[in-house]
């Protein structure tokens, strides 16, 4: 799974992330970025973007790298760290694969700012099945 292409159109059909307006950006085979440009509809009551806006930047991007080598991945745990509050402007995510084995991967994503500074760290780890990703046809 090399082409952005393929895995952009796999992610196309989960509605939730690209409802929200995130978008992949790049994919290569453990890693994933993504980004959100933050809108009214991702803040909070304290004017500040929702912890769930976030959690599910750093999901999707968590799933593109834990998908990238073409076989369904699963997440069976996550966390994350909220550690600065976003108001405006784009938020960014990059998932980096920690380990792998034919069961199981792990992967830390960093959520950070405009500034490059870290508003979120997300760790994810992923059950791997031996069946193979359903991509759309062109």
């Amino acid at each position: 799974m090399e082409n952005i292409d393929d895995i952009q159109r796999y992610f196309a059909q989960e509605c939730f992330a690209s409802n929200s307006g995130m978008k992949l950006t790049e994919v290569s085979k453990g890693y994933a970025k993504a980004e959100m440009k933050i809108e009214r509809k991702h803040l909070n009551v304290l004017e500040t973007v929702h912890g769930g806006a976030i959690f599910t930047l750093a999901d999707m991007v968590f799933a593109a790298a834990s998908n990238s080598y073409g076989n369904v991945a699963v997440a069976i745990n996550a966390d994350i760290s909220f550690v600065k509050a976003a108001t405006e402007g784009t938020l960014y995510a990059e998932a980096k694969e920690t380990s792998i084995n034919p069961k199981i991967s792990t992967y830390v994503v960093n959520v950070t700012d405009d500034r490059g500074d870290i508003v979120a760290i997300f760790n994810g780890m992923t059950y791997r099945k031996k069946n193979r990703l359903k991509i759309p046809e062109k």
